[in-house]
């Protein structure tokens, strides 16, 4: 039986088997693909050229939208890809690849969603000590605390799930290289240390979480004893959309990765996957937006002065002309 050395490819599942339905995909897919980038990129845009954004929070969200851009671009562009030129394979090391910056972007997005938590923490329940808490430089130590630890979180899953023989052939259950699909192709027992190293990665998450539950009971402990209707409001509409993301990141996550082997079907393991890491990118944007007035009126500036810049140029293209 072929081991880790000898493939050389790894075919991924297939969307549909007949063509009509890979091309309905295809365009579904597509579609979702693009609302994330156009989301995520005016979110981009918008705190990076709005001066009045330039706050914690959004230096967070703009580093939330970085993840999500890098997250959705990881598995989604590969599988649109697959499934124009129907074709199901990926090589040795872009599988690998795929599962380095799946677990890299998802790790430090858990991560900075833990340090928004904290953040409006700070805001709400010491907002005399926010400046001091949450300097310039501080909010880039936690950035990079962020990022650093999805890191070292991906290498060690990375290079662990690719260091077992694989004797139970190359076809992946998954649209894109997933570990718990990979695993099942592992030699019986070798499975067992990555299994180790995701019950660390579960606890570590799970303490994230009890950090972020924690930091939000003691936010709603100090929203209801606001005596103002318009301040409390406020607190609710800063908070709630964070709440919304990690609950839907989170959620997912579990699903996907502690669900029980008995209930388990490529179906299911197919629309877990699509939760987790294909929906939450295209829908974070209109979250954090949806409510939040600051980034409404920034986003619509910015829509106004491109509108108003493309109309410039035309009106001087005529006149050259």
């Amino acid at each position: 039986m072929p081991n880790s050395s000898s493939v050389s490819e790894f075919l991924l599942l297939a969307f549909a088997d007949t063509r009509e339905l890979q091309l309905l995909h295809f365009g579904l897919f597509l579609g979702i693909y693009l609302v994330a980038l156009l989301g995520n990129g005016l979110i981009l845009t918008a705190v990076a050229c709005d001066h009045r954004l330039h706050t914690p929070m959004y230096f967070f969200l703009l580093n939330l939208a970085i993840l999500d851009l890098g997250c959705i671009s990881t598995t989604l562009p590969k599988a649109m890809a697959n499934t124009l030129w129907d074709t199901r394979a990926i090589s040795y090391e872009g599988c690998a690849a795929q599962v380095l910056f799946v677990f890299f972007l998802a790790g430090a997005e858990y991560s900075l969603l833990t340090v928004m938590a904290y953040d409006r923490y700070v805001a709400i329940c010491k907002p005399l000590h926010y400046g001091s808490l949450l300097g310039s430089r501080a909010c880039a130590q936690m950035a990079a605390a962020a990022w650093g630890s999805g890191f070292v979180h991906a290498v060690l899953h990375t290079a662990n799930t690719f260091s077992l023989p694989l004797c139970q052939g190359n076809a992946v259950d998954q649209f894109f290289c997933e570990i718990p699909q990979i695993l099942k192709l592992s030699c019986s027992n070798s499975y067992l240390r990555e299994a180790g190293v995701l019950v660390v990665s579960v606890s570590l998450v799970f303490g994230c979480f009890v950090f972020i539950v924690l930091s939000y009971v003691q936010v709603f402990r100090a929203v209801l004893r606001m005596p103002s209707v318009q301040g409390r409001h406020k607190a609710f509409s800063m908070c709630l959309p964070h709440m919304v993301v990690v609950s839907l990141f989170v959620s997912t996550v579990m699903f996907a990765y502690l669900k029980r082997p008995s209930i388990s079907s490529p179906s299911l393991d197919l629309m877990a996957a699509v939760l987790y890491s294909v929906v939450p990118p295209a829908v974070n944007p209109l979250i954090y937006s949806m409510r939040n007035q600051e980034l409404k009126d920034a986003l619509w500036k910015l829509m106004t002065r491109c509108v108003s810049d493309a109309a410039n140029f035309q009106s001087a293209s005529a006149d050259d002309s």
